[in-house]
C-alpha cells in the first residue's frame, strides 16, 4: 500500500530543478537564491531511502554570492547524509549556474548544453551625455570621496573603473579555486584557457573536464541505480502564501489592468539579457 519509494526495496534518487537568473529580485518576481531553494534542498537530501540527490541545472548565472551559498549548502548536506550529487545541465548551466554544478561530485551535459563563463561581469549606463543634452543639470551631494562611484549621470572616472576591477578580479579569483577544487585533477585545459569567461557547448566541456560525461537524468540514473529506480520530483512549496514568500502570485498583473509593472518589465528584459549572452 506504500508508495514505491517509500517501501525501501527500490532505489530512491530525489531531482531537484535549479533554473533561471541567479539572485535577481523585484516584489513580484524572484531568482534563484538560497532563501528560495534551502527548504526544497533540505527535504531533497531527507528523502527515506536515497541512494544520491540529482540537480537538474538550467542557468545562465547571477550573483555571485547566491551562486555560492547554494553551492556551499548543497556540499554541507551531501556531507551529512553522504549521499553523492548528480548535476544534469538543461540548456545553460554558465557563470553562476556552472559554480552551483559545481557541487556536484559528477557533471553530466547534452551535446548541445553550455556550460563555462568562468568570469565576472558588470555594467552600467552613462547618460551625462544625454542629460547635457536635454538641458538637466546633475545635483548630487555625498560625504564621502566615494560614494558617487560608477553615477551613471556623472562622466566615468577611471579611478572608480580600476577600483570595481579590482573587486571583479578578487570575486574572479574566489570563483576560479571554487572550479579547482571542486573538478581537481579532471581540468585538462589552462587557467589562460579555461577561465576567461568563455564558455563550451557539452562534448567540448567534458573534453576539459568541466564535465564528466554526455547523459541525460533517466537515462544515467536506469544504468547506476537500475531500471526500477524512483526519481520523484522535489519541488518548492506552494500555497496560499506563497506570493507573500518571495514567488509571484498568479493574479498579479490583474491588479493592474493586466500590465507589467516597470520594474517588472525591467527585470523581465534583464534576465532575458543575461540568457541571451549565451544564445538562448
Amino acid at each position: 500500500m506504500l508508495p514505491a519509494r517509500l517501501r525501501g526495496d527500490q532505489p530512491v534518487v530525489p531531482v531537484v530543478r535549479l533554473g533561471g537568473v541567479i539572485g535577481a529580485v523585484t516584489p513580484l518576481r524572484q531568482g534563484l537564491t538560497l532563501a528560495g531553494v534551502a527548504r526544497t534542498l533540505e527535504r531533497a537530501f531527507a528523502t527515506r531511502h536515497a541512494k544520491a540527490v540529482a540537480l537538474m541545472i538550467n542557468s545562465p548565472g547571477g550573483s555571485p554570492v547566491q551562486s555560492r551559498q547554494i553551492f556551499l549548502r548543497i556540499r554541507q548536506l551531501a556531507a551529512e547524509k553522504k549521499l553523492p550529487v548528480l548535476a544534469f545541465v538543461e540548456d545553460v548551466a554558465a557563470s553562476g549556474g556552472y559554480m552551483i554544478a559545481c557541487a556536484a561530485d559528477e557533471i553530466f551535459v547534452d551535446p548541445s548544453s553550455i556550460l563555462g563563463s568562468i568570469g565576472v561581469v558588470g555594467g552600467s549606463f552613462g547618460f551625462e551625455g544625454l542629460i547635457k543634452k536635454i538641458g538637466v543639470e546633475r545635483r548630487l551631494y555625498t560625504a564621502g570621496a566615494h560614494k558617487a562611484t560608477l553615477d551613471p549621470f556623472l562622466p566615468e572616472n577611471p579611478e572608480d573603473v580600476e577600483r570595481l576591477k579590482a573587486i571583479q578580479r578578487e570575486i574572479h579569483g574566489v570563483f576560479i579555486a571554487l572550479v579547482k577544487d571542486s573538478r581537481g585533477a579532471r581540468l585538462t585545459g589552462g587557467d589562460d584557457y579555461l577561465f576567461t569567461g568563455e564558455y563550451w557547448a557539452g562534448g567540448r566541456a567534458v573534453e576539459l573536464g568541466l564535465a564528466d560525461a554526455v547523459g541525460d537524468l533517466r537515462a544515467t540514473l536506469r544504468a547506476r541505480f537500475g531500471d526500477k529506480v524512483q526519481t520523484p520530483l522535489i519541488a518548492p512549496a506552494s500555497g496560499p502564501l506563497a506570493g507573500l514568500l518571495g514567488r509571484r502570485a498568479p493574479g498579479a498583473t490583474a491588479l493592474f489592468g493586466g500590465a507589467e509593472l516597470p520594474e517588472e518589465l525591467i527585470s523581465a528584459l534583464e534576465a532575458r539579457a543575461v540568457w541571451a549572452r549565451y544564445g538562448f
